[in-house]
């Protein structure tokens, strides 16, 4: 096994060091493993030979933790996790959540909410002017003026609230190479205005040249069609082509985001991936029985990143970005072989995906030289006449990872987008992946049925799911295969009436689906739906959205989702009613529920909670978009950035 970094003065000794070059500070538990974020930039730093320490979910309530490493010579890295530290800690409903995936033991309360600003704070009440550098999911998708869930209200950027001095949005390796480089070679950090990928405060008379400017935050916070402009500007300037310099005022500073970092290189992809990780849990968790979090990534390789589906409820584009970084198929050859040789191996590789799996190519060549179109998508509502569709790399890939001695199985949990596949002029993808890599139930993610709805997210509309079904089905009946799909449903997104709900329900009833679990849209930093939310218009275009916001609504709209539970049926008979559709509360074929004095859940009006005659698998939608945070299996949404690339939900 490699060896951790330094979490303590004895680990120092051992090393012979006597005070770091840099110190990373972390929300979540040490792992060192290329799913979480932290152990990359870490091991990136130690590869540019500097030494490197963590810091792992220190006690913010005193200092001894933030002080057991010492003063840093160059700088302070921080980081909130893998996760936001609110999402980590709030259900969608603003309960506590009970457990943490990324903590040892699986317990909470180990981060502090806002966990980047608090832990800031702690370092400049502790070592004064000493340099702090943000980055990870929580710092790159609040490096805006935003509008906060838990506060309901709009927050500045966190690089206000934190007191950082540098801000690493998307993914990070290469400006943290050039931060660390231009650090240790004694530049202060407030010259390190130039850097791609970065944000920064500055006085308003040393703003640069030829951004474009954002409403300011005291615009934003009180105007919802400046945050709109806002919004639209910030995500229409995220492509590393066509992006420019964005400005907004905070207070009396300007924000100055520094245009989009270049993606990754395959080659330079590759070098990240074989850094030297432990690939596990730090021993000192050992007695507390591990980080969860590692268990569905352990056995799991991520061959790309970035995602051009760009659904609206999803902050990927904003964080990893569109274009598409792959590695080679040598690197993940190689990391396969590696994994056979692990002592928990059992020879069933988890996942060989990614942000979406199935994407290995740009969408189209036009973007290679003059970036991914401004405004529009490559894949919604409808597959622009440029994308180019190709699977074969991709299936490759498969054959080979599946042809090393000692792999039994090679699955695919992360998200495959199915549209992209339906566009496939060739089954052989389709015809291998029934075959060999699905694990019984295959998760997708129509999310919804309404076309309005369906509009408001980014997504296809649903005729494009059913007819991948009914393929699904049929070559899984061809090879004597008892399989099902999980389709992913989201309920009260911005665009979903009572109505639309209710059509979705009678969907549901159509197909034979009937989720076991359903969350509502979570409405945070990053994505477009989150403006919607809050502003109750499309940034886009401008036109009203209706927003389901109340208790009240979203729990009518999730109750029709599961219309076939006992517990439900008043709430059910109730959203019918005030949708004007009573003709679907009875005892009919084409009825939802019976009348309330009916039994609901004995006899011949019982609904059967196995799966359907569409053959569908009787799970449902649990939302794990940051919109992904994201994790299938797991009622936690973890989130779409530098995480496990595994367990989370489809596109």
């Amino acid at each position: 096994m490699n060896e951790f970094l330094p979490v303590c003065r004895e680990d120092m000794e051992q090393r012979g060091i006597e005070q770091l070059d840099f110190i990373c500070i972390t929300g979540d538990s040490y792992v060192d493993h290329p799913s979480f974020g932290v152990s990359i930039i870490s091991r990136v730093i130690e590869a540019e030979g500097y030494t490197v320490g963590i810091i792992a979910q220190p006690d913010w309530r005193s200092q001894k933790d933030f002080t057991k490493l010492g003063r840093p010579r160059c700088a302070f890295m921080v980081t909130s996790g893998n996760i936001d530290s609110m999402v980590a800690h709030y259900t969608v409903a603003l309960k506590k959540r009970n457990d943490d995936a990324y903590t040892a033991g699986g317990k909470a309360g180990k981060r502090p909410d806002r966990a980047v600003i608090v832990y800031c704070q702690k370092i400049r009440e502790i070592y004064g002017d000493v340099p702090i550098v943000i980055g990870g999911l929580e710092a790159s998708l609040r490096r805006f003026a935003h509008y906060d869930y838990w506060d309901d209200g709009v927050r500045p950027s966190i690089l206000v609230d934190s007191g950082a001095d540098l801000l690493t949005y998307g993914m990070g390796e290469l400006q943290t190479i050039e931060i660390v480089n231009r650090l240790a070679g004694g530049e202060d950090i407030y010259n390190l205005t130039d850097i791609r990928g970065t944000c920064y405060l500055t006085d308003p008379v040393n703003t640069p040249y030829g951004g474009v400017q954002c409403p300011d935050f005291q615009v934003v916070s009180r105007d919802k069609k400046n945050y709109c402009k806002a919004t639209k500007i910030q995500m229409d300037n995220q492509d590393e082509i066509t992006g420019r310099t964005v400005l907004q005022r905070q207070g009396d500073k300007m924000l100055v985001q520094n245009p989009p970092m270049r993606v990754l290189t395959t080659e330079e992809l590759d070098r990240v991936y074989a850094l030297p990780y432990a690939r596990t849990y730090h021993p000192m968790y050992e007695e507390l029985g591990g980080v969860p979090g590692i268990e569905e990534v352990e056995f799991s390789i991520a061959h790309n990143r970035g995602c051009f589906g760009n659904c609206n409820f999803c902050s990927i584009a904003f964080h990893q970005g569109r274009k598409i970084a792959v590695r080679s198929e040598e690197s993940v050859l190689r990391e396969a072989e590696l994994l056979t040789t692990l002592p928990n191996f059992k020879g069933y590789i988890h996942d060989v995906g990614g942000p979406t799996a199935n994407f290995r190519q740009p969408s189209c060549t036009k973007q290679i030289e003059k970036g991914l179109c401004v405004g529009k998508k490559c894949l919604a509502p409808t597959p622009c006449k440029a994308l180019e569709v190709d699977h074969r790399g991709y299936l490759e890939l498969l054959r080979k990872v599946r042809a090393i001695k000692g792999i039994k199985k090679v699955f695919i949990r992360s998200g495959i987008r199915y549209d992209y596949m339906m566009e496939d002029k060739d089954d052989s993808f389709f015809k291998e992946l029934v075959e060999y890599h699905v694990s019984g139930q295959l998760k997708v993610a129509p999310e919804h049925c309404s076309g309005d709805v369906l509009d408001c997210m980014g997504k296809p509309h649903i005729e494009v799911y059913k007819a991948f079904a009914q393929k699904f089905y049929q070559i899984t009946k061809k090879l004597g295969k008892k399989q099902f799909l999980v389709p992913y449903l989201m309920s009260s997104h911005p665009g979903s009436t009572l109505k639309d709900a209710v059509e979705l329900a009678l969907f549901l009833k159509e197909q034979g689906i009937h989720p076991e679990q359903v969350q509502d849209f979570y409405p945070t930093p990053g994505t477009v739906s989150t403006c919607m939310f809050f502003t109750g218009m499309n940034p886009y275009t401008m036109e009203p959205v209706f927003v389901p916001k109340t208790s009240e609504e979203k729990a009518m709209q999730r109750a029709l989702l599961q219309y076939f539970l006992p517990k439900n049926h008043a709430l059910v008979v109730k959203a019918l009613r005030q949708a004007g559709r009573s003709d679907l509360i009875g005892t009919g074929p084409k009825c939802l529920v019976p009348p309330l004095h009916e039994s609901h859940g004995k006899g011949k009006n019982a609904h059967n909670k196995k799966a359907g005659p569409g053959g569908h698998s009787a799970r449902g939608s649990q939302n794990g978009t940051y919109g992904k945070t994201a994790s299938g299996g797991s009622k936690r949404p973890i989130q779409k950035g530098r995480k496990p690339s595994s367990g989370k939900r489809p596109k």
